[in-house]
């Protein structure tokens, strides 16, 4: 139940955003939240994370339900899960709907959270993205933490 409903948040949260995002910023024009270190900036991604690989659409697609898949695998397969691997699994769940949703409904993913310093700047992303990274970071950690 943890991992759906970790998923169903993240989802939620995901497209909400997204869906704010759109409707009130501007296409490539920042909008300055704490200074120039988080700005809001909407951009639609065609490509991976980061925006690697533009226009590979039906590769990302397939690489999403294939993704999915191999989440919904791991959870009805491993015989005891910890909450915090049900969480991390959630959150590759809710983070690869919310991309895939993108992908399948307009072609793009809806990207509009920007952080750097300068001239320095992390690609432009959102929650799913931030959700995935957290959910792989807390897999590894897990793991790690188990290792001899």
């Amino acid at each position: 139940m943890i991992l759906f409903l970790t998923a169903a948040l993240v989802l939620a949260l995901d497209l909400s955003t997204k869906a704010i995002a759109s409707r009130l910023l501007t296409m490539g024009r920042p909008v300055p939240v704490l200074g120039e270190f988080v700005r809001f900036t909407l951009v639609h991604n065609t490509g991976a994370a980061f925006g690697l690989f533009p226009g590979s659409r039906l590769a990302f697609i397939g690489f999403s339900a294939a993704a999915l898949a191999v989440i919904l695998l791991l959870y009805f397969r491993l015989p005891s899960r910890s909450p915090g691997q049900l969480v991390a699994m959630g959150g590759l769940l809710g983070g690869a709907l919310g991309n895939l949703h993108d992908r399948v409904l307009h072609g793009y993913v809806v990207d509009f959270i920007e952080i750097g310093v300068g001239r320095y700047h992390w690609p432009v992303f959102n929650v799913a993205d931030m959700a995935v990274t957290g959910g792989v970071a807390l897999l590894l950690w897990g793991v790690a933490r188990r290792a001899p």
